[in-house]
């Protein structure tokens, strides 16, 4: 098939981790891409010098998605990690449903299912299920764990003193990269036979555990790297002095008390970044040395500036007062479960994640509408 007549590609979050990764990958496997990003800036000009058409515009808008699916045939939604992520995703389903599109690789998460605690987890899980209930519109799930960058968040201590400072425990996990995950995307959408219907979990080849980190950082830093768990309170306390909203560190929350308890342990390390793409997948080594070579990398803005400018940085870190994040969610009416559990406190998701899969509702009604669908 020559490059012309290879179906066009929408992605969405184009600017982000793993969208920019997306757009890379397919173009460089020969297909038209179309970028989806919230404004024109130096992102945006970077994607458009790699052959990219750049699409302006509003994912909560419909009018947007409506322009954006214009002469497009597949697409990889990231849909933004905020509060509305429910309302972007059932917008974009009704819009890909509209254009009769042939395939959406849909980006979730490992730990989404019926009864967890997090309202965005669970509107994942929701998402997950009705992205499966598209009448017309095929879905593969790209579902991946904890990322590498979660890692290193806090670059500037690490790189200026040596203290690796989170609240991890002892926690496992096989970190994969943003770029091997944009990478499966990629992959899925260039020959989605084979792929449909199915959960890609990316890792990293190998479990570590924070330990392992602070061991991997001292050989990319040549310095001594310790790591400390600290309090979720202490850690919270740091991410809102650096600006990181509160509903992301709610979310992380609960994603760290995960990883302690071993959630993000499992059902890995998997081999799906090597049978989708055909290449293994990095080791988090290798991608700490390119994020730490471009901190822009693990968060838009991040460096790992002077070392008087760390130590102002963890003085304002003391002085601040940890977010009250139960109220957070009162004050916003977010729905509460009586009995919430965490990923790893679910027989339903263990049994799922032990299989490698996303926690789905399989009823015999959703068997009828696949069925129905592949005899079209």
């Amino acid at each position: 098939m020559s490059k012309t007549t290879k179906p066009r590609v929408l992605v969405t979050s184009a600017a982000g981790r793993t969208g920019a990764a997306a757009v890379r990958e397919l173009l460089s496997l020969g297909f038209p891409v179309r970028a989806f990003v919230r404004r024109d800036d130096a992102r945006a000009a970077q994607l458009r010098a790699l052959g990219a058409e750049v699409f302006i515009g509003n994912l909560f808008d419909y009018r947007d998605l409506q322009a954006a699916l214009t002469d497009v045939q597949r697409a990889y939604h990231c849909p933004p990690f905020a509060p509305n992520l429910l309302h972007g995703s059932m917008l974009f389903a009704l819009a890909a449903e509209e254009v009769k599109l042939e395939v959406v690789a849909l980006l979730s998460s490992w730990n989404p299912h019926r009864a967890h605690p997090s309202l965005t987890t669970r509107e994942h899980w929701i998402a997950n299920n009705a992205y499966r209930w598209m009448p017309s519109v095929d879905v593969v799930h790209v579902n991946p764990g904890l990322f590498a960058f979660v890692y290193l968040m806090g670059l500037p201590a690490i790189a200026h003193f040596g203290a690796f400072m989170a609240p991890f425990g002892e926690g496992l996990n096989a970190p994969p990269s943003s770029e091997d995950i944009g990478r499966v995307a990629a992959h899925v959408l260039a020959t989605p036979n084979g792929h449909i219907g199915r959960c890609y979990r990316p890792t990293s080849e190998t479990l570590i555990a924070p330990q392992d980190v602070a061991g991997i950082l001292s050989k990319v830093l040549d310095r001594k790297v310790t790591y400390r768990d600290v309090p979720f309170s202490m850690f919270a306390k740091a991410a809102k002095a650096q600006g990181f909203p509160t509903f992301e560190i709610a979310n992380m929350k609960r994603y760290s008390e995960e990883l302690r308890k071993g959630a993000f342990a499992v059902g890995a390390p998997t081999d799906h970044v090597e049978r989708v793409t055909g290449r293994k997948p990095e080791d988090f080594e290798t991608t700490a040395r390119r994020y730490i070579a471009n901190p822009g990398l693990i968060a838009p803005g991040l460096a790992v500036g002077s070392k008087l400018g760390t130590i102002w940085n963890l003085m304002k870190m003391t002085a601040t007062r940890a977010p009250n994040l139960g109220r957070f969610e009162r004050d916003r009416d977010y729905p509460a479960l009586v009995s919430p559990l965490l990923a790893h406190e679910s027989a339903e998701w263990r049994a799922s994640a032990e299989r490698r899969e996303l926690s789905l509702l399989e009823d015999a009604a959703h068997i009828s509408i696949v069925d129905s669908k592949r005899a079209v």
